[in-house]
């Protein structure tokens, strides 16, 4: 692809977000910002439009939303922190359960192989299930569909779920608060950069939206940088996280969407009716507000999840670390039944 044509594919992209945007919430669609653009940009890529987002500026996104959600950590955060073990363990066992029981319906009601279904259940860490697929022979373009599918009906029903079970307010207006210097904000930028370049190198997910986070949790809770955000920054850096998760489908064809969509949409019901049961489970036990659990639990898409938990007012903290041990877990649980099941087709 020349120049030309890679400017003009992302300005089109960009620009088909933007319109998401607008429309979203002219509809006063709950989370406006990340879901009118994921709608459209999707619909926009099935209909046979090219889009993309480059990587820098996929990653200049991450640092800005990374950098936002630090802002709302205090003293008073970390005072919760002694319920988050009993939520931990809540969180695990409710994803052993789902990946159990959805690669149990791909492979029963839907007729994949038994590897590739148990890697298209696994609720998130794409990166790490694409090369287990290649490396056991599984359906690997299935899997990414299915997986696509899970991030779309995630970003768009997490709020409806929300917008219905509790009153809080997902306009995304304007925080109420003094904006943070840009001396600040640029010290914080560079810190940020340094520390996610660092979390990079070893392998850490999101580590550009991870790193900005704890440099600005840091900051803030300390008191040395105090302020917000500015809004027009983080409304664009959400627009644009929305329209990077419609992209996902751009170059996917009818075929292979009719295959997995069916799946992927049912796994990803699954999904969320269980993480539901779960979060309201844990939620009762500990006295943690539900919208933090019910975000916490969601099954996939760290860097959307975390960038929910600012639209939505909850704990962006006890948000990201769950969602960041949910990628450990699934590290070891994954290979794990793979193992298991190799083991069971021998005997």
């Amino acid at each position: 692809m020349s120049t030309q044509n890679s400017f003009l594919t992302v300005a089109n992209t960009l620009a088909t977000g933007a319109v998401g945007a607008a429309i979203a919430v002219w509809l006063s669609v709950p989370a406006p910002y990340l879901t009118g653009p994921a709608m459209l940009v999707t619909l926009a890529g099935l209909l046979g439009l090219k889009t993309h987002i480059p990587i820098k500026l996929r990653n200049t996104v991450f640092l800005v939303i990374g950098l936002a959600l630090g802002s709302s950590v205090t003293p008073e955060t970390l005072q919760s922190a002694a319920a988050w073990p009993v939520s931990l363990i809540g969180m695990s066992l409710g994803l052993a359960v789902l990946m159990l029981s959805s690669s149990w319906i791909l492979t029963n009601l839907f007729r994949l192989d038994p590897t590739t279904a148990l890697l298209a259940s696994s609720p998130g860490h794409l990166s790490f299930v694409l090369s287990l697929g290649s490396d056991t022979g599984a359906n690997v373009p299935l899997i990414s569909v299915i997986q696509s599918v899970r991030v779309l009906v995630l970003t768009l029903m997490v709020p409806f779920v929300i917008a219905v079970t509790t009153d809080v307010d997902m306009a995304m207006r304007a925080p109420v608060g003094d904006v943070i210097s840009l001396l600040h904000l640029a010290v914080l930028a560079v810190l940020a950069l340094v520390l996610g370049l660092v979390l990079g190198r070893i392998r850490v997910p999101a580590a550009l939206l991870i790193g900005a986070m704890i440099v600005s949790s840091i900051g803030h809770g300390m008191g040395w940088t105090p302020g917000l955000s500015p809004q027009p920054l983080s409304v664009a850096a959400f627009a644009i996280m929305g329209t990077l998760i419609g992209t996902r489908f751009s170059g996917v064809s009818g075929a292979e969407l009719r295959h997995a969509a069916l799946g992927g949409l049912a796994t990803t019901m699954l999904g969320l009716v269980l993480s539901g049961i779960f979060a309201a489970a844990v939620s009762w036990l500990t006295g943690i507000r539900l919208i933090d659990v019910v975000i916490a639990f969601a099954p996939g898409g760290l860097e959307t999840m975390i960038a929910m938990a600012a639209l939505m007012d909850a704990d962006p903290t006890f948000v990201a670390i769950h969602h960041i041990t949910r990628l450990f877990f699934l590290s070891v649980f994954v290979p794990l039944v793979l193992f298991m099941q190799k083991r069971g087709a021998k005997g």
